[in-house]
């Protein structure tokens, strides 16, 4: 691939929630190395680890954390971040005096911040990226969203992950009627390849998300598998210094795996059991895959994203206490994720750090 790059270095810099953010970042990390560019990762936490995992010959450094916790009981989730907005407000305004002296200290290029609002500087071209160009919370969507907006506007590009006109993925989420925000489609973002491989798995389960909520999940399913006859294979999300495997029963459980891995195990599995995070709905669109759904308590989006599939006939879902191992019959009435294949212009998109 051709580029017009000088070896410019471009500070990476993914939100630690989850690890959705990390992960679509992976194939922009990517690219960035195909055209010429030389990325620099910044993070905090699982997703810093995750990242150090994926390319632990590349530079990273460390950001400080927003420190998002999740409550047990889901109607109290917006009252304890709102709880701890001073803190997040603190490592905001942190971050914001880190990138402005990294900018020197490693003769930085460029900022793509994904979902890290005080990545950002005058000096440099600076690219936000996020679906939520509304962010639902509620009877607070309003204010949420234009603060949101506020902060989009600050860059000089947003790059949507989304597809511009419908049928989208996002719908609401990543579209506004009238904007003047600089928004830039570029289309789903995965790092999986669709592959026609043996079915090895009947029922794949990956979890992922913030604590306690990814636990609380993790032990429920358990509780269900014992039921499930078919071959399971249990992915914990956990991200550890070793990756373990453990085979009880029909069950194959891992604490983590790397991006060829998961690649490897989503082909050869016939349906899939997970959040329904952006990211991984970005992922199973990729791949053509059928999946059931389990939102994350008190999450607003995942929620609706949750919705919107079912009544597209798309994928079933269900609230996290709810869940029956024999809700997955419902998969019967679906069509399955339908596959997107978008092709990003990369280098068009990185001429903005020319």
């Amino acid at each position: 691939m051709i580029s017009n790059s000088s070896n410019k270095t471009i500070l990476i810099t993914p939100l630690n929630w989850g690890l959705g953010h990390a992960t679509r970042c992976i194939p922009i990390i990517k690219a960035l190395q195909e055209n010429n560019y030389i990325p620099i990762i910044a993070s905090d936490g699982k997703a810093l680890e995750l990242l150090r995992k994926e390319f632990p010959y590349l530079k990273t450094l460390e950001l400080p954390s927003y420190q998002i916790e999740y409550s047990k009981n889901s109607s109290h989730l917006k009252w304890k971040m709102l709880f701890n907005s001073p803190k997040m407000i603190a490592a905001i305004w942190n971050e914001k005096k880190m990138i402005s002296k990294w900018i020197d200290k490693y003769d930085i290029d460029g900022i793509i911040s994904d979902n890290r609002l005080g990545c950002y500087s005058k000096k440099i071209p600076s690219i936000y990226i996020t679906h939520q160009i509304n962010v639902l919370t509620g009877k607070t969507t309003w204010i949420t969203s234009k603060i949101h907006q506020n902060t989009i506007r600050k860059h000089l590009e947003c790059w949507v992950p989304d597809v511009e006109k419908k049928p989208n993925l996002a719908s609401e989420l990543s579209h506004l009627e009238n904007s003047n925000l600089k928004l830039k489609y570029i289309g789903p973002l995965s790092r999986m390849i669709k592959k026609e491989l043996p079915i090895k798995y009947d029922l794949m389960v990956i979890l992922s998300g913030p604590e306690p909520q990814r636990t609380l999940l993790e032990d429920k399913l358990k509780e269900e598998l014992k039921r499930y006859k078919g071959e399971v294979l249990f992915i914990k999300g956990i991200i550890e210094k070793e990756q373990l495997k453990e085979k009880i029963k029909n069950i194959t459980y891992y604490n983590f795996m790397n991006s060829r891995q998961l690649e490897q195990v989503f082909n050869e599995s016939e349906i899939i059991v997970c959040r329904s995070g952006y990211t991984t709905i970005m992922d199973l669109v990729k791949l053509g895959k059928k999946a059931f759904f389990i939102p994350t308590p008190g999450q607003y989006e995942q929620i609706y994203l949750a919705q919107k599939l079912k009544k597209e006939g798309l994928a079933p879902y269900a609230i996290q206490d709810e869940f029956k191992i024999e809700n997955l019959f419902e998969l019967n009435k679906y069509k399955g994720l339908e596959i997107i294949n978008n092709k990003i212009d990369w280098e068009n998109l990185f001429s903005i750090f020319e």
